[in-house]
């Protein structure tokens, strides 16, 4: 996924997190990112079981997408029937390790009721 250069950045990015942004951004792709780091290397079919409520075509592009960025690798097999396995690349697996701290805090994270009755 491309983003437009930013006025007065060379390469259209202000920050780290800018560029990861990038790569992540978006509802599924941290999750793409979760499963193929929990089952590894995995089939598209697969990936769509694990991933309840995504659509095969938002998948198949997100998985192109990350493919792209580095992060995904993906692995064509010359057989009958044709079978296509996904895995983290080592990016992957380094940007997967970076976002353990967020789910972290995603876990720790007081409830809804508890947010608004006020009780951190």
């Amino acid at each position: 996924m491309t983003t437009s250069n930013r006025p007065g950045t060379a390469d259209g990015h202000i920050c780290g997190i800018d560029t990861a942004m990038e790569v992540i951004g978006g509802k599924w792709k941290v999750l793409i990112l979760w499963a193929l780091h929990e089952h590894s290397p995995c089939r598209f079919g697969e990936l769509r079981r694990l991933l309840p409520g995504i659509t095969e075509k938002v998948l198949a592009s997100h998985l192109r997408e990350m493919e792209a960025d580095g992060v995904v690798r993906r692995v064509s097999y010359d057989e009958v029937p044709p079978r296509v396995e996904y895995s983290l690349t080592e990016n992957g697996a380094r940007l997967n390790d970076a976002l353990q701290p967020l789910a972290a805090w995603g876990r720790e994270r007081p409830t809804a009721q508890g947010r608004a009755e006020g009780t951190l």
